[in-house]
């Protein structure tokens, strides 16, 4: 395992980090239950991952907490989020505090080490700032958590406009994104601020379904050459990104997202959800790797660094 510093924090992290959220929610969305879980976060940290990301609403704090039971507390950067209720118009400063007390219940740890607001718009942002930050660095001082994160949503804020904003605030030590092969706009958007500002970067969606899924990016590529967005050839291949896969290239899509996630300017941690075995030693593999030659890099940002919107596709509900 590589290990890089989490920004500002000094919290010193594996750069592939266990996202417990997701389509695969460590298999529990397959109904693969509990001990399957458990086992999927230890055979993480026995790999060397020693940073892992939950929230409330993914149904998954109870299920670290008990995979967490026995590790010494300060070898796991522990990671959640709350968000809005989707039932409330906007956030609340109660519930956001409630949401924590309940976290770090089901975690079964008297801190976290990072808590963030989860999935701001750019609408809220003014008012989680100025009512919401404050509350909860009061709670920082109790040592409910060492540092406080914010976190996009990726869907509905194509241009990053939240972030944009948040990164430059001086408030947040951590931000996590969506950034992948073909969104690209955290590299003007976001990045030139949390490099300048020392925020640490988690990176969402660097795979999603669309690079797991041949028939899902061919279909997404068609619409996007029907659009004049993309060049037809790449919709008239059977696996538009096979350009990628050669000697001293990727071995596969999935390597090749992982890999340009990874080595891109401005990110700390890969996020991968997964609830197989093999998947997490792969995708782990592929975060290790070496860069992907330049040639594609500049091909892929050629390609699609004006795309937006691309790949963002959020899990159906629990």
């Amino acid at each position: 395992m590589e290990y890089t510093t989490l920004g500002r924090t000094g919290l010193r992290v594996s750069v592939a980090g266990l996202g417990c959220g997701g389509f695969s929610r460590l298999g529990l969305n397959a109904g693969l239950g509990d001990d399957h879980a458990i086992a999927i976060i230890r055979q993480a940290l026995e790999l060397g991952v020693n940073i892992i990301d939950t929230a409330s609403v993914y149904g998954t704090e109870e299920v670290v907490g008990k995979a967490l039971r026995g590790v010494p507390r300060e070898s796991v950067v522990i990671c959640t989020k709350t968000s809005k209720p989707a039932s409330d118009k906007t956030f609340s400063v109660h519930r956001i505090l409630e949401s924590l007390d309940g976290s770090l219940k089901r975690l079964g740890t008297d801190y976290v080490d990072v808590f963030q607001l989860h999935a701001v718009p750019p609408s809220a942002y003014d008012f989680v700032r100025d009512e919401i930050a404050p509350a909860l660095l009061r709670e920082k001082a109790r040592g409910k958590f060492r540092f406080l994160g914010i976190t996009e949503t990726a869907p509905n804020d194509h241009e990053q406009v939240m972030l944009n904003r948040a990164t430059r605030d001086g408030i947040w030590d951590t931000a996590m994104l969506a950034f992948h092969l073909m969104d690209q706009v955290a590299r003007s958007k976001v990045f030139p601020h949390t490099l300048a500002n020392g925020v640490g970067t988690l990176m969402m969606f660097a795979v999603r379904s669309i690079f797991a899924r041949p028939a899902q990016l061919s279909a997404a590529m068609s619409d996007l050459a029907a659009a004049g967005l993309v060049p037809a050839e790449l919709a008239a291949r059977d696996n538009p990104l096979d350009f990628l896969i050669h000697e001293g290239g990727a071995s596969s899509v999935t390597d090749a997202a992982y890999r340009y996630v990874r080595h891109e300017p401005g990110v700390d941690v890969v996020l991968f959800g997964t609830g197989s075995p093999d998947h997490l030693r792969s995708n782990i593999q592929s975060i290790l790797k070496p860069p992907l030659p330049e040639a594609d890099r500049v091909r892929l940002a050629a390609l699609f660094s004006h795309l937006r919107g691309v790949g963002l596709e959020v899990p159906p509900p629990r």
